[in-house]
């Protein structure tokens, strides 16, 4: 061997040293170290909290090299191995909001919190392992088709849905403008039927509002998405400038399945000052209070604020009912919302996929955990398959009762 290979081999010798050094230093200080041995890779992980673990990857391999080298179908996509390999460790923790995102269902999903993208129009979710429709979005193609919030999905273009993941319904539902989709459907203890729904643009204001007479002003949030604080400032603007006396405010979050949590903490300024609107709970079991902007609260002494919530009610919408409630007495006015107590951090990744991981509990501003459970309305109204058929809403029509008797 030459000195000038002798020399390049002790100079890479040199540099993977001291990655393997940086990187145990970095991860060591987190509470983590990594021996690592090649051929296959073993890696031992002394973890502190949850208690020390040796993982060995010879299976993996084993199986990866297996599968690359015998499987019928040719040629195997290594991609898509990889995406469904970190996607199946993922689901292997048993939580339906701690998922990983291929390229497409991460712009999918991206996409639905801001104003515009591509599908039906319905926000999913699990319980207890089975599909189910958060909320169909106002003027989408789903409500049109007689999507309602709590209804259980079955079939998705003739495939059962048993066992498929958020992320991977997202896929199958998910599709260019004008094509169609076959869902087998459930609501509540009716037949299951199978609707063919037309995709579409969705397009829609998260903030709306309108002015129900008797200093009485109706504000609808749909979601909690990229534009909605903004919206939402414009909307409190527009009923300032109205110069209208306002004796109650009737805030709908009927069918918000949620979005940035933070939405629900600038909505919650405008109504009170200097308190927390929730508080997120640490996998340490630390308390964390979110307190309100710092910043005028607009509406910070109307008489009465009255809640709309039910079943599509979730997360961020969860947030700001209970926050208004504890800290101003709102009168909620529904059905129980859905249940949805955890916080999620979002990573994207360079090649377009992202990660959605549960890191945090969120508790009410009485530090109540309301995951699973929901949050029950004060003055429970139903909202039946009639009246919706006849474009009735008697939760709304209650709420106007209520702020007339201020």
């Amino acid at each position: 061997m030459s000195a000038k290979a002798k020399f390049q081999k002790i100079l890479i010798f040199i540099l993977v040293s001291i990655i393997f050094f940086s990187a145990g230093y970095y991860y060591g200080m987190r509470g983590y170290q990594f021996e690592v041995k090649k051929n296959p890779p073993k890696v031992t992980i002394l973890n502190k909290n949850p208690q020390d673990q040796k993982i060995d990857f010879e299976l993996f391999w084993s199986v990866w090299d297996m599968v690359s080298a015998n499987y019928l179908n040719r040629p195997v996509d290594s991609q898509k191995m990889l995406y469904g390999a970190i996607s199946g460790m993922v689901n292997a923790l048993g939580d339906p909001y701690t998922t990983f995102l291929p390229p497409q269902v991460n712009e999918a999903v991206t996409s639905s919190l801001n104003n515009t993208y591509q599908g039906i129009g319905a926000e999913l979710g699990l319980k207890d392992g089975q599909l189910m429709v958060v909320a169909p979005l106002d003027g989408s193609p789903a409500k049109e088709a007689g999507i309602r919030k709590g209804d259980k999905i079955f079939e998705i273009d003739g495939t059962s849905t048993y066992g498929v993941t958020i992320t991977e319904a997202v896929v199958k539902i998910r599709g260019d403008a004008g094509t169609i989709v076959k869902l087998k459907i459930q609501h509540e203890e009716e037949d299951p039927k199978v609707l063919e729904i037309t995709r579409g643009v969705i397009k829609m204001d998260s903030v709306t509002w309108e002015d129900k007479g008797n200093g009485t002003i109706y504000i609808r949030v749909s979601r909690f998405g990229e534009d909605t604080n903004k919206q939402w400032d414009s909307v409190v603007k527009q009923i300032n400038e109205n110069a209208v006396e306002l004796d109650a405010i009737i805030l709908d979050l009927r069918g918000n399945p949620g979005g940035y949590m933070l939405g629900a903490v600038h909505i919650a300024s405008d109504f009170f000052s200097e308190k927390p609107v929730l508080y997120e709970q640490t996998a340490l079991g630390e308390d964390i209070p979110l307190d309100t902007e710092k910043r005028k609260a607009n509406f910070e002494k109307v008489p009465s604020v009255l809640v709309l919530i039910d079943e599509g009610s979730a997360s961020a919408s969860e947030i700001l009912a209970a926050a208004l409630k504890d800290h101003i007495k709102a009168t909620l006015v529904g059905k129980k919302s859905f249940g949805k107590g955890t916080v999620q951090e979002a990573k994207d990744f360079k090649d377009g996929s992202g990660i959605h991981i549960t890191t945090a509990k969120w508790l009410t501003p009485t530090k109540e955990w309301v995951h699973d459970k929901g949050i029950e309305p004060d003055i429970q109204v139903d909202f039946s398959e009639d009246d919706f058929n006849n474009q009735r809403d008697p939760q709304l029509d209650k709420a106007v009762e209520l702020a007339k008797e201020i």
